[in-house]
């Protein structure tokens, strides 16, 4: 009888296997940045869950119960890396932990290091202020689908891919023209904290400096920064400081009076997408309004 009952057994215990591998479903993105480039390559072909919302700041960012899970039954989940996701990172080893296939996007566009500041020499996750970076993590991200979701239709996913990949191109043409326009004497970038360093190096601009001395939200100047970053400013004759939108830019005024000079403050989208209607709803709305701003700021 032991025998016969194993043979009953088995196949219920082989169908219960593949029902908890087939659990998994869907792709999890933690930025809402690369949630949008996810969600143009991937088009109809599987959910994307993205688990931070507009005007989240990915340094500061933690996930809830809920999301963690999402994270865990993922098919493939999608997150910057390069320490961006400073709360979320944990989470995200827990996922791969669990067999979840992952994607760190930025360790495979040709990072960069910082060029200043406290983090001088990290590796520095802001890619998506460079469109040609963008590009690439367009093709990444369809090789990984492709090859780690279910069902989907790989041809499909690639002419996704591609054409997104020619409107960021048209971005970059059009930044290219854009930041043309500026004097060499002006291709200077002051920020709130380092989040440039990667349009910097594609388009030619000389980082100054940021008023926050590194490269995460998280940190704080001090009033000796403060002094060192407005020295520079007025010793560079830099017309402009740029501040992220999402936050205030009390640090970035302050630096301007300790600098005796008239320094314009301009807000950029450095770190997340808007709501709809709020003038960076989708990565490419971003990159142009931010290249337009800096344009129309530094020309003169």
């Amino acid at each position: 009888m032991l025998p016969a009952l194993l043979l009953v057994l088995a196949p219920a215990a082989l169908s219960g296997c593949a029902a908890f591998g087939a659990q998994r479903s869907g792709i999890v993105v933690t930025t809402n940045i690369l949630g949008d480039v996810v969600r143009n390559v991937v088009g109809d072909q599987a959910e994307v869950t993205v688990l931070m919302g507009p005007n989240a700041d990915p340094h500061s960012f933690g996930v809830s119960a809920r999301q963690a899970a999402e994270l865990q039954d993922a098919e493939l989940v999608v997150y910057n890396g390069l320490g961006l996701e400073e709360g979320v990172l944990r989470n995200v080893e827990a996922a791969e932990e669990a067999g979840a296939p992952s994607l760190a996007v930025a360790e495979g566009v040709d990072p960069i290091g910082f060029s200043g500041g406290d983090t001088a020499g990290e590796p520095d996750p802001h890619f998506w202020t460079d469109p040609v970076r963008v590009e690439r993590a367009a093709g990444l991200i369809a090789d990984e689908v492709v090859d780690s979701v279910d069902g989907v239709d790989a041809d499909a996913v690639r002419a996704n891919a591609e054409d997104y990949r020619g409107r960021v191109d048209r971005l970059h043409e059009r930044a290219k023209e854009r930041f043309s326009e500026i004097p060499p004497e002006r291709r200077k970038l002051v920020t709130d904290h380092h989040v440039f360093g990667y349009l910097a190096q594609r388009y030619g601009f000389e980082v100054v400096g940021a008023v926050v001395p590194s490269g995460t939200t998280l940190a704080s100047p001090s009033s000796s920064d403060l002094k060192s970053l407005a020295d520079a400013v007025r010793a560079a004759g830099v017309p402009a400081v740029f501040a992220d939108s999402s936050r205030p830019d009390r640090l970035a005024r302050v630096m301007a009076d300790e600098a005796g000079v008239d320094v314009a403050v301009v807000p950029l989208y450095s770190e997340s997408l808007t709501a709809e209607g709020g003038g960076a709803a989708t990565y490419l709305q971003m990159a142009r309004s931010n290249t337009d701003d800096i344009a129309d700021a530094l020309t003169g």
